[in-house]
């Protein structure tokens, strides 16, 4: 070599440099690019930015790109799912890792798949399942932010929107996907799609990927991966079966649990009322009435109950938003938007938004309607009382949720104090 190469920059023969100026010079796919105001590096000193940012994640063996990706994000010191997990994918073992919502999960798997994709290689190398689309936009926000300074780029693969985008950023080549598995398996159908070189693969919110609504197509989708492949799932849950089903699809994996137990946090305070049905929307104008500017989300069962419940919120002139599955993709952008932005501070929603969603300072999330199962109470709760910061949960039962209530408890392997609503209210002056 006639120079002393840097050890965290790729090297290229004559042609591979040739190529790879000729891509960045080409127009990037709109889901894989930055404008020069949010590229995390625009304006920057390399030299500077990486020696600013070496302490970032001490004792974990990153690039120093890397590092400074993560310090760039205000982020300094690992959390424990990330200290214990990062190792691992690096050396390239498959793993199963169980943290709390809100333990930084995504940066887990997202440091060391940046850094085991190679820029100069003009392939899909890796791929990251979700189910949500909401989801798929949260964690690509993310890995763009580490893959920017790698010169990887992130395609985003979700529906209620055209194909062609996508096909289009497909065909201008990206080395790393992220996607909801119904898109991912058109584009696979179409040809438009190739995972013959992938080498590294998550399944993100794992328990809900392998269960009966997503598992036929993310086994379609893994058969058209290489079988050497380097495969991590991640979940705030992670059930008996969920371990048997994943074991066709790992090699001898490490498995990491970390804080798993989501009702013993010590930041989310529970508050559990019985209640009658016809008093539930007086008890939750009463809560909503009593918040401070901080977000609220209020879980709904189904999609016309969320779409009902937030038209009469609106009567009564609360600022209030809907996210469910029958509104189109520009719609749930927009709703998503103005939720996280504070321009609508309540969000009423179904359980698409109990998976990995992540808004900064939800103070309260209140299970207007009590889910089907322990693993969604899990999800649905972990919105609040993220990284530490304070929370608080509630939940209203009703007669009919008795039954429900007793086995989620059982469940979750813990019994929470119930009080009843007239008698709190009337006690607080608080009733209607």
């Amino acid at each position: 070599m006639p120079f002393r190469p840097n050890p965290d920059r790729p090297v290229f023969c004559a042609s591979c440099w040739k190529t790879r100026r000729s891509d960045e010079n080409s127009t990037l796919p709109a889901t894989a690019t930055h404008s020069p105001d949010t590229n995390p590096t625009a304006g920057q000193n390399p030299t500077h930015d990486v020696a600013a940012h070496a302490d970032v994640f001490a004792g974990i063996d990153l690039k120093s790109a890397t590092r400074a990706a993560i310090g760039r994000m205000d982020i300094t010191d690992p959390t424990p799912i990330q200290e214990r997990s990062i190792p691992c994918l690096l050396d390239g073992r498959d793993l199963i890792g169980q943290a709390r919502t809100g333990s930084g999960k995504t940066l887990a798997y997202a440091a060391p798949m940046v850094e085991r994709c190679d820029p100069s290689q003009r392939a899909i190398q890796a791929l990251v399942l979700v189910p949500t689309r909401e989801l798929a936009i949260q964690v690509a926000g993310v890995v763009q932010n580490l893959a920017a300074p790698h010169r990887l780029r992130v395609t985003l693969l979700y529906g209620g929107r055209s194909l062609r985008p996508e096909q289009t950023a497909l065909r201008n080549g990206a080395h790393i996907i992220i996607g909801t598995p119904g898109r991912t398996l058109d584009h696979l159908r179409q040809g438009a799609l190739d995972l013959g070189a992938v080498r590294f693969l998550v399944l993100d919110e794992a328990d809900e990927m392998l269960d009966l609504g997503f598992a036929r197509d993310v086994d379609a989708i893994l058969s058209r991966t290489p079988a050497k492949r380097q495969t991590a799932l991640l979940s705030a849950t992670m059930p008996e079966w969920v371990a048997q089903t994943a074991k066709k699809h790992l090699r001898d994996p490490v498995i990491v649990e970390v804080d798993a137990d989501e009702t013993a946090l010590p930041t989310v305070e529970h508050r559990v009322y019985s209640i009658q049905k016809a008093d539930k929307m007086a008890a939750l104008r009463t809560l909503l009435d009593q918040r401070d500017d901080a977000p609220v989300l209020v879980f709904g069962k189904t999609k016309h109950g969320v779409k009902r419940l937030a038209s009469q919120l609106g009567t009564f002139g609360y600022p209030v938003g809907a996210l469910q599955g029958n509104l189109s993709q520009s719609a749930r952008e927009r709703v998503m938007r103005d939720f996280r932005s504070g321009a609508v501070p309540i969000l009423v929603a179904t359980n698409v938004a109990a998976r990995g969603l992540d808004v900064a300072g939800i103070a309260q999330v209140i299970n207007f309607d009590l889910p089907d199962s322990d693993q969604l109470f899990t999800h649905r709760v972990g919105r609040t009382g993220r990284m530490g910061q304070a929370g608080e949960a509630i939940t209203f039962i009703t007669p009919d949720d008795g039954r429900k209530w007793r086995e989620i408890q059982r469940n979750l392997g813990h019994s929470f104090a119930v009080k009843s609503w007239n008698r709190e209210a009337k006690r607080a002056g608080l009733r209607r």
